[in-house]
């Protein structure tokens, strides 16, 4: 049974994005439910990314709503949007790190930019949040001297250093080896289990997909086109989902779209 709105922490609605003419998004409609991790599947340059965006705001649609804890952000101003992002944590697809900066400074940089904490607490907060991916005593180390694993987890511990309600992780395991990636997914869905929080995942990866997800969102054509448990979408009979997640050449995908 679908639960009420208010148990919904991000709702999309009818959300369409054009990009230099070209429709990315037509009449979208998404919502995840407060605590869940959702998991959004597709080809590349299907939209995922960008639906990520709407959702922490950097886009904005050309039509329909965009609502997080119950308020429509494509309505809020510059200083309200900056005020809401501070619920989100975010993994970017490569890490993302600041290459000049230390382990200590790109872990804590929200923390060092917009909180009152003195350095001591800062600090104390960065172990924490490294411990917390497997990492200790690395804050004085640059990213230039850590494996792309290592990168990704220390990504993964500023995302959640400042604990906000929402993490959205953007093709987590994406230059990673299996090991490596399978590590990143047991490391994700503890810290969903254990910090409490809210999270969309955006991968083309089916076993991310089935080892993070509470329910995985397919998108196609510029549209959700189904939604389930990893069970119901490993065992659906749409033809779409089927051919996607068995990786067959042959279906009504066309092997040679974008």
């Amino acid at each position: 049974m679908e639960q009420g709105s208010d148990n919904l922490m991000i709702e999309l609605k009818n959300v369409s994005k054009t990009f230099n003419g070209r429709l990315v998004l037509d009449g979208l409609d998404l919502s995840v439910k407060t605590g869940e991790s959702l998991v959004i599947i597709g080809r590349s340059g299907c939209g995922k990314s960008v639906t990520l965006k709407h959702i922490i705001g950097i886009l904005r649609p050309d039509c329909g709503e965009v609502r997080v804890d119950g308020k429509d952000i494509t309505k809020l101003n510059v200083k309200e949007l900056n005020k809401m992002r501070m619920n989100f944590g975010m993994l970017f697809q490569g890490a993302a790190l600041f290459d000049s900066l230390s382990v200590l400074k790109n872990v804590g940089f929200q923390l060092f930019e917009y909180s009152e904490m003195t350095l001591d607490e800062i600090k104390r907060r960065v172990a924490e949040c490294l411990s917390r991916v497997g990492l200790k005593g690395i804050e004085d180390a640059k990213p230039s001297e850590l494996s792309g694993g290592m990168k990704k987890r220390v990504g993964l511990a500023r995302a959640i250093c400042m604990f906000p309600k929402i993490i959205l992780f953007d093709e987590p395991t994406t230059g990673l080896d299996p090991i490596m990636g399978d590590v990143i997914n047991d490391l994700i869905r503890h810290l969903h289990d254990t910090l409490k929080m809210t999270s969309v995942t955006v991968t083309h990866d089916m076993k991310s997909a089935y080892k993070i997800a509470d329910r995985i969102a397919m998108l196609y054509d510029k549209k959700i086109i189904a939604v389930g448990t990893p069970e119901e979408i490993e065992n659906s009979d749409n033809p779409i989902v089927k051919q996607f997640v068995t990786g067959a050449a042959e279906g009504p995908i066309n092997s040679t779209e974008d």
